[in-house]
């Protein structure tokens, strides 16, 4: 039976040149001054560093232990069906009108290649892109500061959202990754002036939008964000009384002034490209850069260039209509309480870090970006009536940050010291354990309970009962993977991933007039309380006598599959 499925090191220079990528030429380079930071010294060196990599460490267990634990989501199930037709050689194209942007396949190539085609492979690759959110906020240090880097990171390893959706083979925590990332590339190329970090940032902007359409709410909102942080430093330092003189310190290679955002004017930014023949010959390469990117990915690596030249800009026009519509409306408030519900730590702290940030009297501008760029789309992203729950991924990682520089802040107020550090340690201690055990429960005890809002559809755990008694089936069949299974049912996601090595599934949708034991030893229907979606007494009637109901199973919320067998291999 033929399948038919339907888818709906960055060491610190001293001189004062740098060298021209583009050929032996140096150019002057000054680099903007970083005002000392008094509370950096607080923290040492290898101690920031043992408590990254204790960060680091926690976020990988807590996205990597048991990644098959939860049953797959109908997007998931999409998702690797698509994987699989690309391993198999079937191919894939970019289709704007259902589905999103061709990184998340090609990206899983790799680790498919060392593990084979399993749910571990797939998970494992969003479980590592979460990592890398963490590791990208601890690359922030000079922006937040050492405890306040260690606090933003502590805050998304364990942040009930980005650990779950990490356990998801979905693109947003992709997306997530390639938007931090453009953060941090463009500050490290402003502060080191090197076009390794303009080709970086030019990549991942790329990779941002090859992932996903709504890349440009994220630019727009990025960029809305540092006007934002410029416009409110430059507004408010002429009513800000100057700040005392800070004594001279001493420097250990990286370890020197983090903390305090430096000054982000038009003019310093465009001195950061150099003279005019470096400037032209970096802005071209980036756009060049920028170009090979979305075209490898959205051509399917040159095999579909209808898909990098029409249909990935069709895309916007698709998707800006879809945000508008009724599909998964939803009211304004709604990510509100959702982050009421399941981020309480981290919005009130991300509040905390924001307004201190607006109003300390010597201002970060980076801690104000965060604070504009988390609080921004969030408001985007209400204004628009289509909501689903792992969207909340594009303002918890920003809020995470401004957290962190809440934390870091409360820390700067006080007196050096174990002891004057205790409190700032104590409510720090608090939101991450309060936010760890919310993770606990919600991704390893009730990930398919739809009480939860990060719980979104998904589907039940019985999913697997289902699966373990369709092998079963087979086996006794006496065909194996080769066994003639019907679904007829017209919702049946995500079965085709896990029957993805079975040869004999025809997903036809229907009941067909009849079904010929010889050839079909599995039927599979919808059991429903709506009687016109119910079609368990029709099957009953159709194969009374030579199949066997064997089981209901609840495959999501609303769903429930009917399994019939063969009568000789129907009793255990």
């Amino acid at each position: 039976m033929a399948k038919r499925v339907s888818t709906g090191s960055t060491k610190r220079r001293s001189s004062k040149r740098g060298e021209d990528l583009w050929g032996s030429q140096r150019v002057e380079v000054a680099r903007p001054a970083a005002p000392p930071e008094e509370a950096e010294e607080r923290v040492s060196a290898r101690a920031w560093l043992i408590a990254g990599a204790l960060i680091l460490v926690a976020a990988a267990a807590l996205r990597l232990f048991a990644p098959g634990l939860k049953p797959l989501h109908h997007d998931e199930g999409v998702n690797g069906f698509f994987l699989t037709n690309i391993v198999r050689g079937a191919g894939w194209k970019y289709d704007p009108t259902n589905y999103h942007g061709p990184t998340l396949y090609y990206l899983t190539l790799p680790v498919v290649a060392v593990t084979g085609l399993t749910t571990f492979a797939l998970r494992f690759v969003t479980a590592a892109f979460g990592v890398g959110t963490v590791w990208l906020a601890l690359c922030l240090r000079r922006r937040l500061g050492s405890v306040g880097s260690l606090a933003a990171a502590a805050l998304i390893a364990v942040s009930p959202a980005a650990v779950y959706y990490s356990r998801y083979y979905i693109h947003e925590t992709l997306f997530l990754f390639f938007t931090l990332a453009m953060v941090v590339t463009a500050l490290r190329f402003y502060e080191t002036r090197r076009p390794l970090y303009l080709m970086l940032l030019s990549a991942s902007t790329a990779l941002l939008f090859a992932t996903k359409e709504t890349a440009f709410i994220t630019v727009g909102t990025l960029v809305l964000a540092t006007l934002v942080s410029w416009a409110w430093a430059s507004l408010t330092r002429a009513a800000a009384p100057p700040a005392p003189p800070q004594p001279a310190r001493k420097r250990k290679g990286r370890e020197a002034a983090y903390g305090r955002g430096e000054d982000f004017r038009p003019r310093r930014i465009l001195a950061a490209f150099g003279p005019p023949g470096r400037a032209a010959a970096l802005v071209v390469g980036a756009l060049a850069l920028f170009a090979f990117v979305w075209i490898v990915f959205y051509s399917s690596f040159f095999k579909n260039w209808q898909g990098a030249f029409w249909d990935s800009f069709r895309a916007f026009d698709v998707w800006s209509k879809t945000g508008t519509s009724e599909f998964h409306a939803k009211p304004f408030h709604t990510y509100l309480k959702w982050l009421v519900q399941e981020e309480a730590p981290v919005l009130v702290l991300a509040t905390a870090g924001t307004a201190a940030a607006l109003f300390e009297r010597r201002r970060n501008r980076f801690a104000i970006f965060a604070g504009a760029w988390a609080f921004g789309i969030l408001l985007a992203y209400s204004l628009i009536p289509y909501k689903t729950p792992w969207l909340v991924l594009n303002f918890v990682v920003p809020m995470c940050l401004a957290a962190g520089y809440a934390l870091g802040a409360f820390d700067r107020m006080g007196p050096a010291g174990a002891k004057a550090r205790a409190p700032v340690l104590v409510v720090g201690a608090c939101a991450v354990l309060f936010a760890a055990y919310q993770t606990a429960v919600l991704n390893f005890s009730r990930y398919d309970d739809d009480r939860y809002p990060y719980v979104y559809s998904h589907s039940r755990r019985e999913l697997h009962d289902l699966v373990v008694e369709l092998e079963r089936l087979a086996r006794r069949s006496g065909r194996g993977q080769s066994a003639g299974i019907s679904v007829a049912s017209p919702e049946y996601w995500p079965l085709p991933w896990y029957l993805r090595d079975y040869k004999g599934v025809a997903y036809d949708t229907r009941i067909l007039s009849a079904y010929d034991p010889a050839t079909t030893a599995v039927v599979i229907g919808r059991d429903s309380d709506i009687a016109a979606e119910n079609q368990t007494p029709r099957l009953r009637s159709l194969l009374a006598g030579r199949y066997q109901q064997v089981g209901i199973y609840d495959m999501r919320p609303g769903v429930r599959l009917v399994v019939f067998a063969r009568s000789d291999i129907a009793g255990r």
